[in-house]
């Protein structure tokens, strides 16, 4: 029997490590929120995150230390790491080495040869490993995927895709250090979901052109980041990531040979979890998300159209797909009760980090870097 597949009548035990904005916001509410899946013990050494924890999910267990779960692993059917990125390896392997199946916020690793070691660990454990990559599921890129599954931008030509945020002021804490082994700024941080989405929709990269600045005073690691990606199928992607732009782009603009797409606006799930809003519960199997959530007004549709701006109602309204974050744990609990595959495998997310070190590399020598596209 393979070693992800459990009973059907299972509930899987989960183990959050971290509880600050990944683990409170995202994953615990999500777990909550699967059908098959719940919260059994979250690891955090915060007296008042421990507090939050156990107001949010009276029932919870909690513990100061994940060393404390490698003790009592058969009483436990997965891990989630949301701690900080400078932890995910250790505890990743440690996970694994515990015979747990492993879910780990992005980024995997600092570094593809690291992911590549975690993917192997796991394989060679017969162990789920997969990587939140919870932008996969959002309205406008669910949206994307479908026009260009129906062929209405024609032969795809060139992908712009933006998170850019205005916020001039440093916040402090680990992502804004410099020091190397936080593995902190938005290259890595906003970074791995724009590059995660263009490989996703477009194919592996074979050429990465990027400028990386520190722009802010007192910033220690890049808050204003661009990417160039040239993809083995020929189409390129342009994306940003910053937190100085005063005047905020298109989300996406995607050209092709009939029409382009252009939609504006973030996909509304995260806000609702920052506000504490639940999705309904889902099934464990990656079915269509819940009425109401992420939806948004046709106000914030995107638009579809050739020779004419979308800000002077230029194209069609492309009415949005719902947002679909529940889907990412729903395929997760189905890949531990059935074997199927993960969501995100850790094989997409080394393609991811072998484009975020090779734009490294390309800003820091001022030129292009090639990177060896698999045959």
């Amino acid at each position: 029997m393979d070693a992800n597949a459990l009973d059907d009548s299972s509930t899987f035990r989960v183990g959050l490590i971290g509880y600050g904005l990944a683990g409170s916001v995202f994953h615990a509410p999500l777990i909550a929120a699967t059908e098959g899946l719940v919260l059994d013990t979250v690891v955090t050494s915060s007296p008042e995150r421990q507090r939050q924890a156990r107001g949010e999910f009276p029932d919870v267990r909690l513990a100061d230390s994940a060393d404390e779960l490698w003790g009592r692993a058969d009483e436990l059917d997965l891990i989630v790491i949301a701690s900080p990125n400078r932890t995910h390896v250790p505890l990743a392997r440690a996970a694994l080495q515990a015979g747990l199946p492993t879910v780990v916020d992005k980024p995997l690793a600092a570094t593809a040869a690291e992911a590549e070691e975690l993917a192997a660990l796991a394989e060679a454990r017969g162990l789920l490993l997969s990587v939140f990559q919870n932008r996969r599921w959002d309205n406008d890129f669910r949206t994307l995927e479908k026009l260009l599954a129906e062929g209405a931008l024609g032969e795809v030509w060139r992908f712009e895709s933006r998170f850019e945020r205005w916020r001039p002021r440093l916040k402090g804490g680990w992502r804004e250090s410099g020091d190397p082994a936080e593995v902190g700024g938005l290259l890595y941080d906003l970074g791995s979901h724009l590059v995660d989405q263009a490989l996703t929709l477009f194919g592996p990269a074979e050429s990465v052109y990027a400028e990386v600045d520190v722009r802010r005073p007192g910033a220690q690691t890049d808050d204003d980041t661009f990417i160039a990606l040239t993809h083995a199928g020929g189409v390129r992607s342009h994306l940003w990531m910053s937190a100085t732009t005063a005047q905020l782009g298109p989300r996406f603009r995607v050209l092709g040979s009939r029409a382009g797409y252009v939609k504006y606006g973030l996909d509304p799930q995260e806000a609702a979890l920052r506000e504490g809003l639940r999705p309904a519960a889902r099934p464990a199997v990656p079915s269509a998300p819940s009425a109401e959530w992420g939806t948004e007004p046709e106000s914030a549709w995107g638009r579809l159209g050739a020779g004419e701006s979308p800000l002077t109602s230029g194209g069609t309204p492309v009415p949005t797909l719902r947002g679909d974050y529940p889907a990412y744990y729903a395929a997760v609990a189905a890949a531990l009760r059935d074997g199927t595959p993960p969501p995100v495998t850790a094989a997409e997310a080394a393609a991811a980090l072998h484009v975020l070190e090779a734009a490294r590399v390309s800003a820091a020598e001022r030129r292009t870097v090639r990177i060896e596209v698999p045959a």
